[in-house]
This record gives structure tokens, sequence and C-alpha cells, in this order.
């Protein structure tokens, strides 16, 4: 029974801390026609640029993965954008006043937050059609992101978004 309810629990703690990834493409779209990708001329993600380093590593050793070459004249271009933002962590302490008498009761309580804000990232994977210039496939990757990790840390966790993020790549019809 321990087994189980810790089981539980690192199955609880992972997900809720794991990238989330969603998808939108191009239903009219023949995927296996693209083979080669570059990225996008104006490749600017809005990371530092040691992380964009990190970034387009992991989407370098993806895309390999999934049968991709670079080359310069691709059939897609890769863009990636990166929106940072704080999130609200929830823990609270609660305090609380009331009183009461005579069948009447009153009450007062609030909760003082505790700790700092969240950070999270945004990450949105576009795949562009280079002869139409049209917008094919889409990933969104929302993710915690510790701005104090070690360079080994960022890296794995950027490995995980573009992981999560491919997951999706090619769409299932």
């Amino acid at each position: 029974m321990k087994l189980l309810s810790r089981t539980l629990l690192l199955v609880f703690v992972v997900a809720c801390n794991s990238p989330q990834a969603v998808y939108d493409y191009d239903e009219n779209v023949n995927f296996s026609n693209y083979s080669q990708y570059a990225l996008f001329p104006e490749f600017r993600t809005g990371l530092s640029q040691l992380d964009e380093g990190r970034l387009i590593e992991s989407l370098n050793t993806h895309m390999r993965e999934k049968g991709f070459s670079r080359s310069s004249s691709p059939g897609i271009y890769v863009n990636v954008y990166v929106e940072e933002f704080q999130r609200d962590n929830r823990s609270r302490v609660g305090v609380g006043i009331g009183g009461g008498g005579g069948n009447v009761g009153v009450g007062v309580s609030g909760g003082i937050p505790i700790g700092s804000m969240d950070n999270y990232l945004n990450l949105t994977f576009d795949f562009i059609d280079v002869k139409e210039d049209a917008l094919v496939w889409q990933a969104q990757v929302e993710t915690p992101f510790n701005p104090n990790a070690t360079p080994e840390q960022r890296q794995a966790q950027f490995n995980k978004i573009v992981e999560e993020a491919l997951q999706g790549y090619p769409p299932k019809k």
C-alpha cells in the first residue's frame, strides 16, 4: 500500500511539472512531402542567447530523429517564439476569526500568499511551408521554468519541451 501511494504521488508531481502541448495543423497538407527544414530567416525567440542556443540544439536533434535534415533549400521553415510570464503559485496561509452566540455566527477569513510567483514559458513552434508561405503546423507548449537552473538543467528542460512539441508531428489525421 505504501508503494502504491508513493507511486501515485510521484505520477502526480511529474504530471504537474511536465510540459503540456496543444497542436493545430492544416488538414489539407500532405506532411510526408516535407523532409528538409531550415530555421525561419528572422528566427528570434526572445530568450537569452545561451537559452536560444540550447533550444536550437534540442530542435536540431529532435528534427533529425523525426527524419528531417537541415537544408539551404528547405520545404519548411521552423520558427519558435517564446513568452515568459509569471503566475501566482496559489500557496496560502489561511487566517480566520469568528464568533457567535444565540444562534448567530460571524466569521472573517483571508489568505496570505506564501513565496514568490512561479515562472513559466509558453513556446509556440510554427512550421511554415516555404513555397506557399503558409503556416501548416503549430504546437504550443506551456511549462514551468526555473531561471536559476544550471546550464545542464536548462538543456534538459529544453529537450523535454521540444520532445513534447514534436510528439504531435506529423499529425494523425
